[in-house]
C-alpha cells in the first residue's frame, strides 16, 4: 500500500484521502445524527432503499447492507493484498527470523485481549457479551501509522515493526471473522464455488489476462457470491482471489512511493480502488458509529480493557519471552520502552473493531444480539481513539523522539534499491 497519489503536488483533497478523514468524518456525522434524530438515522441505514424490508435474516436491500457486506469487501480485500505481498521475497513475513519477534508479539496483542475481555465476562457474569471476544484483537492500520510517524518519525525500525505486526494482525482477523462470526450455519456446499472462483483466476493469469477488473467481475464475483451463500461473511469475499491477480515477484513494502510505479495487476487493482475505499469507509463510519452517548456496558469496558491494557501488555509480554526464552534479538533502536509504546499504537481499534462488533452482535438472524449489547461493543470501538493520546503522553514521558526520515523513493523498506520495473507472475 502506497498511502501516495500520483500527484506530487500535496493539497487538501490529498490529505483528506491520506489520513482517514472520510472515516472520521462518517463517524462524527453518525454520532449527531444518531442522539439527535435517532428514527430518522435507523430508517435511513437499516430501512429499504427499495421495495419491502424483508423481516428477519439479513435485508440485503437496505444501505447497511450494500456498505458492510458489499463496498467493505474492496476494502478487506486491499488488506489482504498486503498480507499476501508480505509473503513475497522483502516483504516482512517472508523472512521468517527477522519475522519471528513481531510475530510472537503479534500472537501476544490477540491473546491479551482475549484474556482480559474473557476474564472481565468471567467476573462479572457477562454472558451476554461472550461472544464480543474478538472485537479488541482488531488494529486500525492506517490510524496506526499516522500515530507511529507522529511518535517515531518516518525513520525509525519501529514502524516496520508495527506494520508487520499489524499485517500479522490483520491476516489472523479475517480467519477469526470467516471461522468464528458466520451469519447462520454454514453450507460447506458453496465451498466449492470459491474453489471455482480461485481456479477460474489461475487459468485467466494462465492467459495472461492483465486487466484487475476481469478478475474483479469473474472469480471475483463468483468468490463473493460463494461467501454470501455459505453464510460466511461476504464482506471476505474478494480475499481468496488476490493470490490470482498477475503480481510482481517481491514487495518493496507498505507505503512505498515505488509502489505506484509498479502498474502489474494487482497493484493497478489497489491503485484505482484506494480513493474510493476511503470513500466506502466513510459510509461504513456513518452506517455503523450512530451510537447512542449514553450506550454503555459492560461491553464497553470489556473491549476497551482488552485494548487498553490487554494490547500493550500482550505484545510486551511475548516480546520479552521471544528475547528471554527464544533468545531472538530485536531490531536496533527499539528498547521496551518502543514496544510498550507500539502496544499502546496497536490498541486503536477503531476501523476493524467496529467492523467486529456488527459480525459478534449481529440484530438479525439466529444469532441475534440485543440494540444495546450491539451500541455498547460499538462505544468501546470508538472509545479505543483514545489509544491516539494515551501512546503520545506515553512517549514523550519516557522520552522517545522522533527519527530523521529515509528517502523510501530510492530505497524500499530493507535499505536496498528499488526497482520500478518488476517481472511479474505469468
Amino acid at each position: 500500500m502506497s498511502g501516495h497519489s500520483h500527484n506530487t503536488k500535496r493539497g487538501p483533497i490529498r490529505w483528506l484521502f491520506e489520513n482517514s478523514a472520510f472515516l472520521i468524518a462518517g463517524a462524527i456525522a453518525a454520532l449527531v445524527w444518531a442522539n439527535v434524530d435517532n428514527t430518522s438515522y435507523e430508517s435511513f441505514v437499516h430501512g429499504a432503499l427499495w421495495g419491502e424490508k424483508a423481516e428477519g435474516g439479513h435485508p440485503h436491500n437496505t444501505l447497511a447492507f450494500i456498505v458492510n457486506d458489499i463496498l467493505m469487501a474492496f476494502f478487506f480485500a486491499i488488506a489482504g493484498k498486503e498480507v499476501w505481498e508480505s509473503l513475497l521475497p522483502g516483504g516482512s513475513l517472508a523472512n521468517p527470523k527477522k519475522a519471528a519477534v513481531p510475530l510472537l508479539a503479534t500472537a501476544g496483542g490477540m491473546f491479551g485481549p482475549i484474556a482480559v475481555y474473557m476474564g472481565g465476562v468471567f467476573l462479572f457474569n457477562g454472558a451476554d457479551v461472550t461472544n464480543g471476544w474478538a472485537i479488541p484483537c482488531a488494529t486500525d492500520i492506517a490510524f496506526s501509522y499516522m500515530v507511529a510517524r507522529i511518535i517515531f518519525g518516518p525513520g525509525h525500525p519501529a514502524i516496520a515493526f508495527l506494520l508487520l505486526l499489524a499485517i500479522a494482525d490483520d491476516a489472523c482477523g479475517l480467519i477469526i471473522l470467516a471461522v468464528f462470526y458466520p451469519a447462520a450455519p454454514i453450507a460447506p456446499q458453496w465451498l466449492l464455488l470459491t474453489a471455482a472462483a480461485i481456479a477460474t483466476g489461475f487459468i485467466m493469469r494462465k492467459m495472461k489476462i492483465k486487466s484487475h477488473w476481469a478478475y474483479l467481475l469473474i472469480p471475483g464475483t463468483m468468490s463473493w457470491c460463494s461467501f454470501y451463500f455459505a453464510h460466511l461473511h461476504p464482506a471476505l469475499g474478494l480475499v481468496p482471489i488476490i493470490p490470482c491477480f498477475p503480481h510482481a515477484h517481491t514487495d518493496l513494502g507498505m507505503f512505498v512511493k515505488n509502489e505506484l510505479k509498479r502498474d502489474d495487476p494487482l497493484n493497478a487493482f489497489e491503485h484505482w480502488w484506494k480513493n474510493p475505499v476511503e470513500l466506502f469507509l466513510g459510509l461504513f463510519g456513518l452506517c455503523n458509529a450512530g451510537v447512542a452517548f449514553g450506550s454503555f456496558g459492560l461491553a464497553t469496558y470489556l473491549v476497551l480493557a482488552g485494548l487498553l491494557i490487554g494490547k500493550p501488555v500482550g505484545i510486551t509480554l511475548c516480546t520479552l519471552i521471544a528475547e528471554k526464552v527464544f533468545k531472538l534479538e530485536l531490531p536496533k533502536h527499539i528498547g521496551y520502552r518502543e514496544i510498550v509504546s507500539i502496544g499502546f499504537i496497536a490498541a486503536i481499534g477503531f476501523t476493524v473493531a467496529l467492523f467486529v462488533s456488527t459480525a459478534a452482535f449481529p440484530l438479525t438472524g439466529a444469532n441475534a444480539a440485543s440494540k444495546e449489547v450491539l451500541d455498547a461493543a460499538k462505544m468501546g470501538a470508538l472509545l479505543s481513539f483514545s489509544a491516539v493520546i494515551i501512546s503520545i503522553v506515553y512517549s514523550k514521558i519516557v522520552g522517545i523522539k522522533p527519527l530523521k526520515p529515509v528517502d523510501d523513493s530510492t530505497e524500499d523498506k530493507n535499505g536496498h534499491e528499488a526497482h520500478a520495473e518488476e517481472s511479474v507472475t505469468a
